[in-house]
């Protein structure tokens, strides 16, 4: 598992043994995110936009941690076993964190909008990644476009639940996946949408606990495979309503 050190900004390797306590990132993507690769070169004349990283960074280490994982600069995805690991293991990874910072770029200050309306409107919610992120994450402390802290998923519990439709029990303790029926789970996910037609299956891998090798090109058969996969392990017909 790869770390970024929050003082140094350097990316660390950890095998499953010994990876430390860390804090994680929650957020949409942007078009010039900084990858694995950036980290190694020269910020001087490059268009990748490292505000967010180094903010991350700032946060986790006033906080006290002196890692953090973020997905943009933590994967090597010009390794497609790397990338599929990755993805097979990303609700763990959201699940371990011992905090996940929600950064919400569209949120605006309190002083623009009450949080109850500005919230309902923001990227966050409607993409199909932050899904498995928001259930996963025992804690979640929400940041607005100018990085202030405006809550907590357990102080925001109920507004959270009703914008995400994501049962409030569990929301509070991802365990509680397992009580639900399979048709439920789809219906929280069918709003949201990803930007290759295989990530809405992949992105919710750990939702289902089910691990799939990734197959980009694929299209939507990712989506019948993942079906076929949850019917195989659960036996739940309510499936088939998708």
């Amino acid at each position: 598992m790869r770390l970024l050190n929050t003082s140094t900004l350097e990316v660390e390797v950890f095998t499953c043994s010994d990876v430390p306590t860390y804090a994680i990132l929650s957020h949409t993507w942007g078009k010039n995110e900084v990858t694995l690769q950036d980290l190694g070169g020269s910020r001087s004349g490059s268009k990748k936009d490292f505000s967010k990283l180094d903010k991350t960074c700032q946060v986790a280490h006033a906080n006290g941690y002196g890692h953090v994982w973020i997905d943009t600069c933590c994967i090597d995805k010009t390794s497609s076993a790397e990338l599929s690991e990755a993805i097979n293991s990303m609700f763990r990874y959201y699940q371990e964190a011992d905090v996940c910072y929600a950064f919400l770029f569209d949120l605006v200050p309190e002083e623009v909008a009450p949080l109850e309306s500005a919230l309902a409107t923001c990227r966050w919610f409607t993409r199909g990644w932050t899904l498995q992120e928001l259930i996963a994450s025992p804690e979640i402390h929400v940041y607005d476009a100018a990085w202030s802290l405006r809550g907590t998923k357990r102080t925001m519990v109920d507004l959270i639940s009703e914008i995400s439709r994501v049962d409030r029990e569990v929301l509070l303790d991802a365990d509680e996946l397992y009580c639900v029926p399979v048709a439920t789970k789809m219906s929280w996910a069918a709003t949201r949408a990803t930007t290759r037609v295989e990530d809405m299956a992949y992105s919710l891998l750990g939702i289902f606990d089910i691990h799939l090798p990734l197959l980009y090109g694929e299209g939507l058969k990712a989506f019948r495979r993942l079906q076929e996969e949850i019917l195989r392990k659960t036996n739940d017909m309510s499936l088939l309503a998708w």
